[in-house]
């Protein structure tokens, strides 16, 4: 008599009973904990997978992506501006290049007055220089014994250590270019993407959500306009903060005594220092060395330490109170978040990874909340549903 072997109804067509039944036995006694870690293990490589994609496709394309969110920024803080004004019946072709116009000026306005008047002082600072640097070396002679050409060689090694450590700043997996031309064309992109935005910003993020399958589209609206509240609220904190550095080094450059009238060293100083705040790590190094160069030249080495004193102290307010509290509660960021999301932007993409660091996972933690949170299941901004079911 024949006896037929049956397969087991849940094996595949070829596979023994015995390996079938021995890999559920397997799968079966394996402890939860163990397959739930299983399951997100997965999961976080294809994440992580997807990111390095991005990563790399964000490196080759670098000389666009770099001015497009430099214009999505200003955007930030020109949109509501224009907004205003076409809420008070301008039309909206003069409101957008009132805007425009009006921003290109001021920051025009604002680095034509620092260069007149370091134009204007030139011929005294130089003359300062000079004195000041032989004063010193003569200082240097007398007290350690150390001639002009050793303090020459020292002078060339120390220049040499800063270009080498200077070269990590300026570098970095999306640097903004090399040449001037590079500047220049990343220049016109942010011009001509910031004007683009505030004419039909709406218009372009309709066409970007349409491309969002339909059952996404109120998700991925709802979040778009919930990381705007938040890139906005980061611009306006940022002047802010930017402000309070230029007003608490100029005063104490004021406090100190340098000269106000006549060649107005403290002007430029202040608005030298509130421009080079929104540029990370290098902008606040740079003004404040000039500062206490000033204030060495004019006034003597002690103030000048005070000086640095006064720099050191306003950049460690800003670092460790004003970007983490400030920056960290208007953003609904942590911020520890905010300290270690500046490292590790300045560390991967150098300057560009540092300026858009905070915003860039304000935004993404804004969207992401509201996605987990389900409320785009019941609110889809009206203005947009009839764009979002085509």
């Amino acid at each position: 008599m024949l006896f037929r072997s049956r397969r087991p109804a849940d094996s595949a067509p070829g596979t023994p009973a015995s390996i079938t039944s021995s890999g559920e036995a397997g799968a079966e006694s394996l402890p939860d904990g163990m397959k739930i870690a299983g399951a997100w293990s997965w999961r976080v490589l294809a994440v992580v997978g997807v990111l390095v994609v991005f990563g790399l496709v964000v490196i080759q394309l670098k000389e666009i992506v770099i001015p497009f969110m430099v214009a999505i920024l200003v955007s930030a803080l020109l949109v509501p501006i224009a907004q205003v004004l076409v809420r008070h019946r301008w039309p909206k072709a003069l409101a957008v290049a009132v805007t425009m116009l009006g921003a290109l000026a001021v920051i025009a306005g604002l680095i034509s007055l620092i260069v007149w008047q370091i134009r204007e002082g030139s011929t005294d600072i130089q003359n300062r220089s000079i004195t000041a640097y032989e004063d010193f070396q003569k200082w240097l002679d007398v007290t350690f014994n150390i001639n002009t050409d050793e303090f020459n060689d020292y002078l060339a090694q120390a220049w040499t250590a800063i270009q080498d450590d200077s070269a990590s700043l300026w570098s970095g997996a999306l640097s903004v270019g090399s040449t001037a031309g590079h500047f220049l064309t990343g220049f016109l992109l942010v011009i001509f993407a910031t004007l683009f935005i505030l004419i039909d910003g709406k218009g372009i993020w309709t066409w970007f959500v349409r491309i969002a399958p339909k059952k996404a589209r109120p998700a991925v609206d709802g979040s778009g306009h919930a990381g705007w509240i938040t890139l906005t609220t980061f611009v306006k904190v940022q002047i802010f903060v930017a402000f309070v550095d230029a007003v608490g080094i100029g005063l104490g450059a004021f406090i100190l005594g340098l000269p106000f009238g006549g060649f107005p060293l403290v002007i430029p100083i202040t608005i030298a220092v509130f421009l080079g705040s929104f540029i990370p790590v290098v902008g606040a190094v740079v003004t404040g060395t000039v500062a206490v160069f000033v204030a060495l030249v004019y006034l003597g080495p002690v103030q000048a330490l005070v000086m640095l004193g006064i720099v050191l102290l306003v950049q460690q307010v800003e670092g460790h109170i004003l970007q983490p509290l400030v920056m960290g509660t208007a953003v609904k960021v942590h911020p520890l978040a905010v300290v270690f999301a500046v490292a590790a932007g300045s560390y991967v993409a150098g300057i560009p990874g540092a300026l858009f660091a905070v915003p860039l996972v304000a935004t993404l933690n804004v969207m992401v909340t509201y996605i987990a949170s389900g409320k785009w299941r019941e609110t889809t901004r009206p203005q947009l549903k009839e764009a979002l079911k085509q």
